[in-house]
Order: structure tokens, then C-alpha cells, then sequence
């Protein structure tokens, strides 16, 4: 076939690998120069030198036609960028490894379905001959496992700006980077000629969930890295450099290589379609979007290992001795670090944690100590152990690769929680404590930044609050304050209340408080309220005047106060627990202080069930002084404030009242805030009713 290759279009490339049934595709970017702007600036000079590069490698490409090819496998040294925001873009180091394996067996045949295309191409199918490794050996010669993980909001940006945040040297390393956004893509790179010049622009960017074929990726999007490693050692879609398939004029264009035929290109999988004139088109092909890739041409191997013997943007230097060496891929492997992760760090008594140990590399034995856990030892590489008795243990790992030994120790590793919880009520007034975790309370802090610390800078009552420096470079950022666990087993009705202080830097900041609630000791989370500071509703979480200094409330008054009652019976579980979470947009401090949680008791619900309405309080919530509005019968009249166990906090009134309309005052002014109730008993029956004091 005539080669019809637009030089200066060479460059990014779209993921592969969806269903046809699949809706959330996301386009091609394939050839468009301008994602590499910054570096040419659509100067013609510089535009000229990608077409210059990208001739002198098509020169080369038909050279090496004739040359002969040997069996020589091309070993390529990679790197893995994880670059996330501590969200599900934050892939595992086993879906790093299954997309290594999707795209060694691609590359060398071994996938299970290649046997499966059409009859007519069959006879073409290509071992191409080129093995993948993750790097050992970092740029400076330390030890890796070929995975790195920056925490940046880029993630979500996909574009040069993320990729400045880590490259290796491209003539040593493949760089992929994993991320949350492609810049608009699945996923990109660019072939070649168009970065022959600029270095920094070398390499692939991948949406995380079309990275392997586990965790968040899936089969049908696995076969994306082989897409895009097709693209980056110089391969064009079949149809040619266009970046849609499914056009007419596609006919005209051409991918350079003589046995794919003339195509469209195709986005589904019709084995037998043929159009600009061929028999039949190669449409399980992986430079195909026909969701059903499964084979490189013998054509397309001979362009790709000529890519990898050219000098342009340095393919040749990859594979060389002296470079397997540098990077630690050839050779025996050598142990150089133990690492274990667990299934979690924070269980209920009589959970199983599985351990995986990530010890790297050629670990060939080891020994595991669980202090606290069932087995106690294990040498099993992913052990499962059960923790009965609530407390703080450490774990202990033990490598060897028959030569060397490494160990990891982590103190206070894995925390067991109480089940079932503490009893209710309950109320933190943060008084005294000095740190976090404690007893109570631990915290998330993702991002190793500011988070929930006690604080004497400010408190509704007592000296102490817990308190989150919130700055305008923590925006997107979430932090949480998790509690132990409650027993909530004999509640009917649940209740959190708490005082909170936040004020604004500016009006455009939209921070968030949400409070969320768990039946199973925080396996899963519901959310149950939400304060915002852009809200104007009662769920406002704005209670001080903007503040450009960092913020510390003056007095009560700048203080607000929350309730959350809509706890179903569906959570009043023995391992009950709450979290808050604070995501920040930049604005300013929060404090949280006197939160109380209550698990009304069964006799005192039903009796207030019985009541009837008939008891009225108001204020309600009330601050200072509440009135008892009900209605007497001329006898003798008694009028008690309670606590939510319905124990006695104060005797209100004893004595004779005359028939009719009464109203008696309740003096809460020196309560902590929370719920309690007030009960009427006159003539043998009781009436109650629910009171919130702020």
C-alpha cells in the first residue's frame, strides 16, 4: 500500500477496549499537536522539525524492511506515575501488575483469544517479540518497584501540567502515567517523530479505570495500554491518521504498513466487514476501535521493532545492556525492601484482616508476627488473621530471597474497637486531650497536611475544642474525625448533636461539614447532614463574618449548633459509629466542641409514644429557659427534667395546680447541649416530651 503519512499529525492517541455496549466512551485525541503547544508554539520552524523527524524515521522504517529481524526479544524498562487525590484514581500496585500481564501477552501472543480472528489474517497474527518490565532501579539507582504516587488535584487535569509533576529520563523508561482524567481522553500518547524533540512531552497518560482488567479497570478496557504502546513505537490506526473512524475519506489515508487493508476503521466488531475495496477489513486489530482487539499484524512488528531500532526520540537506547542494567530489569532479582499493606488498619473485635506481602524484590520466603491476632505467625504470603480483643497491635514481616533479609515493623498498626461499643449517653468535650488517635476518636488525614487536632485557641464550653487550620491550598481536600464505637443495640431513638465555629476567607468558599453514620464498625458509611458555607438554609455552616486572618471564634455567639436525628433503626447496632468529614475550598478554620450522642431507651420512648402531643415546649431548641405548656386537672401535679436514660436532672415543680392551661418555666441555661426531656405526672399518667437544649 502507498504510504500517505501527515508527518505533522503525528501524535496522541485514544484508548481502546470497550464493549459495544458500553456508553461512556470517551473520544479519540489521537494527532492533536496541540496538547505539545507549549513546546512548538505553532511556530512553522518547530513544526517543521516534527516533520522532519517524523521523515527520517519513515526513511528508516523502510530500510529496516529488509533487514533481517533475528529472534532477539526487546526488553523495555517501565514506570507507573500513580498521580491521584486519595480517590479511586489511587489504583493498586495489583491492577499495575495485571495491566502488565494484559500487555505482555499481547505483545507476544500468549493472549488467550488471538487464535480466535478471522480465518483470513490468522496466518499474520505477530509475536512481536517485546517484553515489558517494571523498573527496579529508579534514576538515581535506588531501589523501586517501578510505581510511583504523587498526591496532586492534576489528576484531574491529565494534561503536560500533570506530567510535569514526575518524568524519568525517556531514553531509560517508559513513562505511564495513571490518573482520574486523560485530558479529555481514555488515554494518549504520541507517536515518535512529534517528540523526537521535546523529552518532556514522551510518554502515555492513562484514565485509571482503562488500566488493567481489575480493581477499577475491566476487561474489555484492558487492552488500552496495548493501544497506546502501539501508538508510542510508531504504529497509526488502521484507517490511518485521522482520529474518526467510520469515514468515508478514511479510504484515502493509510497506516504505512502493506498487510492491513484499506479501512474506515470500525467502532464494532463485524469480523467480516470490508470497505474501501478490501475482501475484509482487519477489524480485531488492537490499533482498531472494535472493542474486540486481539491481534498485531506480521507489518505492524516489523514498523515497531524499527521504531525501537531508530534513534528517534531515543527507542534505541531502551532495550541496550547497559540500560537493563541501570534500570535493574535484567539479572537476577535482588531483594531490596519489605512492605506489607492489610485489608484494613481499624476493625471491631472478631474481624479478619488479610495481609499482602509487597516486598520487592525475589522474595522467596517469610515470616509474619500478628501480636493480638489468630494465627499469631504465618508464612503465607496473603495470611488471614482474626482480632478478637479490642486494643492496638503491631504486625511484623520478615523477607529473605535465600541470600539477603530485610524486616518491616509497623507499631500500632492495627487498632481493634470495642464490640459492642461503649454505652450511651455520651459527650466529648475534647477535655483533657492532647493528640489524636486517642481512646475516642481517630482521624483521616489523607493528604498528611492540617487535619482535626484539640485546640485551647477557642471552645463553646471548658478550654478545649478540636479544631482543622484550614488554608486556601488544602481546596479538595477531605479530612475526617471518626469515633470509636457505641452500642446502640437497645436504642429506638438516636440522636448526635454538636457545637461547630467556621467563618469564610471570601464568599466564593464553599467548604462542607458532613456528618456520616455506620452499623458495621465503618465498613460502610451513610451520610446523614451536611453544612456548607455557601448555603443560606438552616444547614448553613457559616457563623462568624468573613475573616481574612485565621480564624478563632470570639464567643458563644459565634458558635452554631446541630442536631442529626434522622438515625433509622437500621444503625442501632452494637458496633455503631459516626465520622465527620471536612472538605475544604479554601476558607477558613472550623472548630467542633460538646458533642453529645444519645440512644433513648425503650421505656421512656414508649411512654413518650403514649403521651399523645399533649406536653408543648417552647422554645424548642431552647437556650436558657423553656416553657412546660400543658394542661392540668386540678390534682396534684409533678414536673421533672430528665436525661435521655430518663434519669432526674432537676425536679421543675412539686405541688397543687389549678385545672386548666399551665405554663412552667425549665431552666436549661447551665445544660450542655443535647437532648433531654420533660415529663408531666399528674393522676396516675405521664406525659413527656422531647427537649433540645442548645
Amino acid at each position: 500500500m502507498t504510504i500517505r503519512y501527515l508527518a505533522v499529525l503525528a501524535g496522541l492517541t485514544l484508548a481502546t477496549a470497550l464493549s459495544a455496549q458500553q456508553t461512556d466512551v470517551h473520544p479519540c485525541g489521537a494527532n492533536e499537536l496541540h496538547r505539545l503547544e507549549r513546546f512548538h508554539h505553532n511556530d512553522p520552524v518547530q513544526l517543521a522539525r516534527i516533520a522532519e523527524a517524523d521523515a527520517e524515521l519513515e526513511n528508516f522504517t523502510r530500510e529496516f524492511e529488509g533487514a533481517p529481524k533475528g529472534g532477539t526479544a526487546y526488553i523495555i524498562p517501565v514506570v507507573f506515575h500513580i498521580i491521584h487525590n486519595n480517590g479511586p484514581e489511587n489504583i493498586s500496585d495489583e491492577q499495575i501488575y495485571d495491566a502488565m500481564r494484559v500487555l505482555n501477552e499481547d505483545f507476544n501472543r500468549l493472549n488467550a483469544d488471538w487464535q480466535n480472528v478471522n480465518d483470513a489474517f490468522l496466518g499474520i497474527v505477530a509475536d512481536v517479540g517485546v517484553e515489558f518490565r517494571l523498573a527496579r532501579k529508579d534514576p538515581q539507582g535506588n531501589c523501586t518497584k517501578g510505581i510511583t504516587r504523587t498526591v496532586s488535584t492534576l489528576t484531574n487535569d491529565g494534561s503536560q501540567t500533570m506530567k510535569d509533576l514526575i518524568q524519568w529520563p525517556r531514553n531509560k523508561y517508559l513513562n505511564v502515567w495513571v490518573a482520574a482524567s486523560a485530558d479529555g481522553a481514555a488515554g494518549y500518547t504520541y507517536r515518535p517523530g512529534a517528540v523526537a524533540s521535546w523529552p518532556q512531552g514522551d510518554g502515555i497518560v492513562l484514565l485509571h479505570n482503562y488500566t488493567g482488567s481489575i480493581g477499577t479497570g475491566s476487561p474489555s478496557r484492558s487492552r488500552t495500554l496495548t493501544h497506546e504502546v502501539g501508538h508510542w513505537i510508531n504504529l497509526a490506526h488502521t484507517w490511518g491518521n485521522t482520529n474518526e473512524p467510520g469515514l468515508s475519506t478514511n479510504c484515502s489515508d493509510d497506516d504505512g504498513v502493506n498487510d492491513t487493508p484499506n479501512t474506515i476503521g470500525w467502532t464494532s466488531c463485524n469480523v467480516n466487514g470490508a470497505t474501501c475495496g478490501s475482501p475484509v477489513d482487519n477489524v480485531e486489530n488492537y490499533m482498531e476501535y472494535s472493542y474486540c482487539s486481539k491481534m498485531f499484524t506480521e507489518g505492524q512488528k516489523v514498523r515497531m521493532l524499527a521504531a525501537l531500532n531508530s534513534g528517534t526520540a531515543q527507542r534505541n537506547q531502551l532495550w541496550t545492556a547497559s540500560n537493563l542494567t541501570a534500570t535493574g530489569v535484567s539479572g537476577t532479582p535482588i531483594l531490596c525492601a519489605a512492605e506489607f499493606s492489610g485489608t484494613s488498619q481499624l476493625v471491631c473485635a472478631g474481624t479478619t484482616v488479610t495481609y499482602t506481602d509487597q516486598s520487592y524484590h525475589g522474595v522467596t520466603s517469610r515470616t509474619w508476627n500478628f501480636p493480638g491476632g489468630t494465627p499469631s505467625s504465618s508464612s503465607d504470603p496473603n495470611p488471614e488473621v482474626t482480632y478478637t480483643t479490642p486494643g492496638i497491635y503491631p504486625v511484623s514481616l520478615t523477607v529473605s530471597d535465600g541470600s539477603n533479609t530485610l524486616s518491616s515493623t509497623a507499631n500500632s498498626y492495627i487498632t481493634v474497637l470495642a464490640d459492642p461499643g461503649m454505652p450511651v449517653p455520651f459527650t466529648e468535650g475534647f477535655e483533657p486531650m492532647s493528640s489524636f488517635p486517642s481512646d475516642m476518636w481517630s482521624v483521616s488525614n489523607p493528604n498528611n497536611d492540617n487535619t482535626f487536632v484539640p485546640t485551647t485557641a477557642a471552645a463553646y464550653t471548658g478550654a478545649q475544642s478540636v479544631r482543622i487550620l484550614n488554608q486556601s491550598s488544602m481546596s479538595g481536600r477531605k479530612d475526617e474525625l471518626v469515633s470509636s464505637t457505641f452500642d446502640m443495640s437497645d436504642a429506638t431513638d438516636v440522636q448526635i448533636s454538636f457545637r461547630y465555629a467556621y467563618a469564610r476567607r471570601s464568599n466564593s468558599n464553599d467548604d462542607l461539614l458532613r456528618v456520616y453514620v455506620s452499623s458495621n464498625c465503618g465498613t460502610t458509611w451513610s451520610l446523614r447532614k451536611t453544612l456548607r458555607a455557601s448555603n443560606t438554609s438552616t444547614n448553613v455552616l457559616v457563623t462568624a463574618p468573613n475573616t481574612t486572618s485565621s480564624f478563632v471564634p470570639n464567643g458563644p455567639d459565634q458558635w452554631g449548633y446541630s442536631v442529626v436525628e434522622n438515625v433509622s433503626t437500621s444503625f442501632h447496632t452494637s458496633r455503631f459509629r459516626f465520622k465527620f468529614e471536612f472538605e475544604s475550598n479554601g476558607g477558613n478554620n472550623l472548630y467542633i466542641d460538646d458533642i453529645n450522642i444519645n440512644g433513648m431507651p425503650v421505656g421512656l420512648q414508649e411512654t413518650l409514644n403514649a403521651a399523645g402531643g399533649a406536653l408543648v415546649l417552647v422554645p424548642n431548641p431552647a437556650e436558657d429557659m423553656a416553657q412546660a405548656i400543658f394542661t392540668s386537672t386540678g390534682e396534684r401535679v409533678q414536673v421533672d427534667l430528665l436525661d435521655v436514660t430518663g434519669r432526674l436532672v432537676r425536679a421543675v415543680y412539686q405541688g397543687q395546680a389549678a385545672a386548666g392551661q399551665q405554663r412552667m418555666e425549665v431552666a436549661v441555661g447551665d445544660l450542655q447541649g443535647g437532648v433531654y426531656f420533660v415529663r408531666v405526672m399528674q393522676g396516675g399518667r405521664s406525659e413527656v416530651a422531647r427537649l433540645v437544649v442548645r
